[in-house]
């Protein structure tokens, strides 16, 4: 079992030592390529108080000098690292299917406004900032979805995962027990990429500083799966909860499971302000989590909550989603 476990995690770093180097190789089951469809009360660990208040107004975008037929050229890091992207398309499609199957939705290119007043520390001080167009999985990586990055990659499968019953019987329940690696590993297996945590929070909010994914109201079981007891049935279905869905169409970005992100996690990574694509950290020890899960309060559900876990570590409320960059111009 554990010479399985430890073959899996080698896998997993070849997959991601061969993607930072540029290489390709062909994999067994490798999906087809995309296609273009047609066009509170206060955390569990804290005091518990009254709901959440609204945000303050948001933040007047200011003037970024930059040209829209420009946007997307660069990116910014914590560290001050820029890097420049090839130029991307003027009218990407509103939708398209992923390489692994899965339906994904644009986040047009512009500013919002990131953070929170009335969170926790490591939420402030709110700013703005510009983020390029990209794609984000609609839905959370599915049981079955991820059975078969399993299958390709033919290696020991995540925590909780290792029975035949749970990729057939609940195929379209998120895969949970997935560490950081495991879902970057998937992410790339599928030509894809984990979201940054800039990204993740501007496709929860949208761009008028709501604090949950569809508005300002304390959510309510119709909109999340929150505030339940570990058990058999605490983990949704994918597509259920439809007035819960982000101003872009995206489900469960508050509640059933956190997410991971690409991000290293700073509790201090706002004060810098980077403003145009943040990438986070160069480096940590935690990699950030968003969205709360089925064993939250509404507070953690906020779409400015951030927490953070050990990139191996493997839990029952964790998944993840998948982010894709917009096609660049031949």
């Amino acid at each position: 079992m554990w010479v399985r476990r430890i073959a899996f995690v080698v896998v997993i770093g070849l997959v991601l030592l061969e993607c930072a180097m540029g290489h390709s190789r062909a994999m067994a089951n490798e999906p087809p390529s995309p296609t273009v469809e047609p066009a509170p009360v206060k955390p569990e660990s804290k005091p518990e108080s009254a709901p959440a208040k609204p945000e303050s107004a948001p933040v007047k975008p200011r003037a970024t000098g930059r040209d829209p037929k420009s946007a997307g050229k660069t990116r910014s890091s914590a560290n001050g690292n820029s890097t420049t992207k090839a130029p991307a398309l003027l009218h990407p499609p509103a939708t398209l299917i992923g390489k692994d199957g899965a339906p994904m939705v644009l986040v047009p290119a512009g500013e919002f406004t990131m953070g929170s007043e009335q969170g926790d520390d490591d939420e402030q001080p709110v700013h703005r900032v510009f983020i390029d167009s990209f794609y984000l999985d609609t839905f959370e990586v599915t049981n079955g979805r991820f059975a078969k990055f399993v299958e390709a990659i033919q290696s020991e499968p995540p925590w909780g995962f290792a029975d035949q019953e749970t990729p057939v019987v609940h195929a379209e329940q998120p895969v949970r027990w997935v560490n950081w690696l495991e879902a970057t590993g998937y992410c790339l297996w599928a030509g894809k990429r984990l979201p940054t945590e800039a990204e993740w929070e501007k496709a929860a909010r949208g761009t008028d500083g709501r604090i949950y994914p569809w508005g300002n109201e304390p959510p309510t079981s119709t909109q999340a799966v929150f505030g339940l007891k570990e058990g058999a049935e605490t983990v949704s279905p994918i597509g259920n909860r439809d007035p819960g869905r982000s101003p872009y169409g995206i489900h469960d970005l508050a509640g059933n499971l956190y997410e991971w992100v690409a991000d290293w996690y700073d509790e201090a990574i706002y004060t810098p302000n980077p403003t145009i694509d943040p990438r986070g950290p160069a480096e940590g020890a935690l990699k950030v989590q968003r969205g709360g899960s089925y064993l939250n309060n509404p507070y953690r559900l906020r779409a400015s909550f951030r927490t953070k876990s050990d990139p191996t570590e493997h839990a029952p409320n964790v998944g993840f989603r998948c982010a894709q960059d917009v096609p660049t111009l031949p």
